[in-house]
């Protein structure tokens, strides 16, 4: 299989991303990839390779030891349902209790998908890096992440984007107000959820401090100027949308002297972070930006910068 998934062509990996966006349907994306169906390679490998396993990209189990995880709900604005969340602290092994200092917190937000399995492993490690993390699924109200990334899209495009974008800023509130916080919270987020936490550094002002967008795009320019938070920004340097966009981004941060770094990483593509598509995935760089964010996060949530 490893062998099969180095064979993958690139342009292979460019149609599964244009799929995953909804440019293209299911019956169009396997019609396209049989036409890199050669030397071997079939249709069929090259959607294992392509497609998610989330076996393979977890990382921090479900039952560790070192945290306590559950399912916490958040009422939408306006009496309109709720916002289902995966909440996740440290658990202290010395006292075999959960941590009794005051955390900051990190929004985690998912793709186009839902909350998915990946989304999920990513908060667990916030936790082991001595945060609380919550991970929203902006599917509560149609049902929630169906336990397939494709048919999370279809619900995912049934949702209203106002909804969607008033549910994760009374997450992001939920968690800056808990008891157990110290009152300063991050975001981040991929794909959808990289433009997500972008504009929850516009929407919450300087309640937000810190924001890490993965291959997210751009708040609008004349929305630049209410972000008060920390901005650092990762994208694939062969992700070309994006990053041939980000020029434009930098000058706007400068030109509203806003905080912010950003990241153009080499041989990524859109979706480097995530180790649940392999031949998305690149474990260098990925682990790059990991560090870089949990730099920054310390930085900017702690008051002493540890």
């Amino acid at each position: 299989m490893t062998q099969e998934r180095k064979k993958i062509p690139a342009e292979a990996v460019e149609l599964y991303s244009r799929f995953i966006h909804g440019e293209v349907d299911r019956r169009d994306f396997l019609d396209g990839l049989k036409r890199y169906a050669v030397g071997g390679l079939s249709v069929g490998a090259m959607v294992e390779a392509l497609m998610p396993n989330y076996a393979l990209g977890q990382q921090v189990r479900k039952d560790d030891e070192r945290i306590k995880a559950s399912y916490e709900t958040v009422p939408s604005p306006n009496g309109n349902g709720y916002i289902r969340g995966y909440f996740v602290r440290p658990f202290s092994q010395d006292t075999r209790t959960e941590t009794s200092a005051k955390l900051p917190g990190v929004i985690v937000i998912h793709e186009n998908r839902g909350l998915n399995p990946h989304t999920e492993d990513v908060a667990r490690r916030f936790a082991l890096e001595n945060f609380m993390a919550f991970a929203p699924d902006t599917l509560s109200s149609v049902g929630g992440y169906p336990g397939d990334d494709y048919k999370g899209g279809q619900l995912f495009a049934k949702v209203d984007a106002g909804k969607r974008t008033q549910d994760l800023v009374a997450a992001a509130q939920w968690l800056r107000t808990r008891p157990d916080s110290n009152g300063k919270i991050a975001a981040t987020g991929f794909c959808f959820g990289g433009s997500m936490a972008n504009q929850l550094a516009v929407l919450l002002g300087a309640d937000l401090a810190a924001a890490a967008p993965f291959y997210g795009s751009a708040p609008q320019p004349a929305d630049v100027a209410k972000i008060k938070a920390a901005i650092l920004i990762h994208h694939g340097a062969l992700d070309k949308n994006l990053s041939d966009a980000y020029p434009a981004q930098e000058a706007e941060l400068k030109k509203n002297n806003i905080k912010y770094e950003g990241h153009l990483y080499p041989n990524s593509v859109h979706g480097f972070f995530n180790d649940a598509t392999p031949e998305r995935y690149n474990k260098a760089t990925a682990q790059q930006a990991w560090t870089r964010t949990i730099e920054w996060f310390n930085q900017y949530t702690r008051a002493n910068g540890a």
